[in-house]
């Protein structure tokens, strides 16, 4: 299984982090490793090493299919359920990887750093760019976001990847966020909702 995720997919969210931001030509991809998977409402343990660890809630669609350069218009093939993530990252060390010019997997990829929801089925929610998302924390709203503000599109994305990785039935793409990252706290209760469905649910550690 692979695990994809997408940065600097949502306007808003990357104006926060640069006034002079404006849309890559394709999409921004790096990966996580099998570990950082966080799933079936497993806490989530803050490592006590790596500084402030952000939320960032994010659609996440299931590859069902074996599939290479994927064009565009039968991308919707290869996905079969959607659900909510949330794509874990070490905020401090990122940015020190950046301003030196390094990969910064390190910040994304640690062990429980992909938390996953439960999917839903494709005919079950509204069509893929054009469901509403978010995540609650304490019981309060933290995150929101809709699929349709995406600057890349889900069959873009996917049609992207596939001309350099085989797309596998079980890989994940985690899509991109919206504005309002923040630090996740012990004893934190996340709740993550497509549209009013609640998906995902879990405690920080």
């Amino acid at each position: 299984m692979k695990i994809f995720a997408v940065d600097t997919n949502y306007l808003q969210h990357n104006k926060t982090l640069s006034s002079s931001f404006s849309k890559p030509e394709a999409p921004v991809i790096f990966t996580k490793c099998d570990t950082a998977l966080l799933k079936d409402g497993k806490p989530f343990f803050i490592p006590d090493t790596l500084g402030n660890i952000e939320y960032e809630t994010e659609l996440v669609v299931r590859i069902c299919k074996l599939g290479k350069t994927i064009p565009t218009r039968f991308a919707s093939r290869y996905y079969d359920a959607v659900t909510v993530g949330v794509d874990f990252t070490a905020r401090d060390l990122q940015k020190r990887l950046q301003e030196q010019g390094l990969p910064w997997e390190l910040s994304k990829g640690f062990d429980g750093a992909a938390a996953l929801g439960t999917f839903v089925p494709l005919d079950k929610v509204k069509p893929i760019q054009c469901l509403r998302f978010r995540l609650d924390i304490n019981g309060t709203t933290v995150q929101e976001g809709f699929s349709g503000d995406m600057l890349f599109k889900v069959d873009e994305i996917i049609s992207y990847i596939s001309q350099y990785f085989t797309l596998r039935t079980g890989d994940l793409l985690y899509t991109g966020c919206p504005t309002g990252c923040a630090p996740v706290r012990i004893n934190d209760h996340l709740e993550g909702y497509i549209e009013e469905q609640k998906v995902l649910e879990f405690n920080c550690k």
